[in-house]
């Protein structure tokens, strides 16, 4: 397993526990901790399951509207939490993340589907995230790379997580060179 898929995985339990017991958003910080203790005490995603988590709620009255726009046969609160939680991570990676690719993002929310929800979860996420996909090309939407938007591990969006979760220590704040290994990044290898 990649590091991001990893960081992606703990991202999908700390946003259910969080849905699934109606906490408070600030909560989360509490939530992400414990979940990186349990399951990953010695895991250092340079702050992308942090950063991951911060960008779905900061756009997540807008993910939402997407998700009941695109799947408007399912009411959001009759989505499973699981199904609902990952169409959140997809939604986010594909629509505000410019540092992943866009089938990344939709290939990556297929397979937290098939791990963690049921039998047709993954054919359920890939026909929301692939019409969401469709609509983007569509308006002309498509997020380009290097487009200076903030993207997870960017210094810009660290600072943002550290106001949601406190400080980071520096070694929690990604250089420019950890795109360029495999298990840190959503990219091809040049």
């Amino acid at each position: 397993m990649s590091n991001r898929h990893l960081a992606r995985t703990i991202a999908l339990q700390v946003l259910y526990w969080w849905d699934f017991r109606a906490l408070p958003e600030k909560e989360l910080n509490n939530v992400l901790d414990y979940n990186m203790r349990e399951f990953a005490p010695e895991f250092d995603d340079n702050g992308f399951t942090r950063a991951l988590v911060k960008g779905v709620m900061k756009h997540f009255d807008e993910i939402n509207e997407l998700i009941v726009t695109y799947a408007p046969e399912w009411p959001l609160d009759k989505i499973t939490p699981v199904d609902r939680n990952v169409l959140r991570i997809g939604i986010y990676e594909l629509k505000y993340s410019p540092e992943i690719p866009p089938k990344v993002a939709i290939n990556e929310a297929i397979e937290l589907a098939k791990g963690f929800g049921g039998d047709s979860s993954g054919k359920f996420i890939n026909g929301v995230l692939g019409t969401i996909y469709k609509k983007m090309q569509e308006s002309g939407q498509i997020k380009e790379e290097g487009s200076g938007a903030i993207t997870p591990h960017s210094p810009q969006a660290m600072q943002e997580v550290e106001g949601m979760f406190g400080t980071m220590s520096t070694s929690d704040t990604p250089d420019a060179a950890t795109d360029e290994h495999d298990e840190n990044s959503d990219r091809p290898q040049s």
